[in-house]
């Protein structure tokens, strides 16, 4: 089993397998499945079908390769830019929903 290196990580998709995101923790497969189904997995499991996918977000965050990404930036902005879905006021002054993700 080969471990990943930080570029490899930052090039993953948007989500990867269990087994994958095992190797970049250090652990082999079935010790990953059986850390994903007992919820001890070091970062969030989703559960697709009968398939378990780790996003590359969480993982980039579990291993705490994104500290120092954003830094300079306030909450709502988006590389200096602020963001208009951050506790913005909906039509007629009311709050703009929130979106559970």
């Amino acid at each position: 089993m080969k471990g990943l290196t930080e570029a490899e990580i930052r090039s993953l998709p948007a989500t990867i397998d269990l087994v994958t995101a095992g190797r970049v923790f250090g652990v082999g497969r079935t010790k990953a499945y059986q850390l994903a189904r007992t919820g001890d997995f070091p970062c969030r499991v989703l559960r697709v079908g009968r398939n378990y996918r780790v996003a590359t977000a969480d993982l980039i965050t579990a291993l705490g390769l994104n500290q120092g990404l954003n830094s300079g930036l306030k909450p709502g902005s988006v590389r200096g830019r602020e963001c208009a879905c951050v506790d913005r006021p909906g039509p007629g002054g009311q709050p703009a929903p929130q979106e559970n993700v």
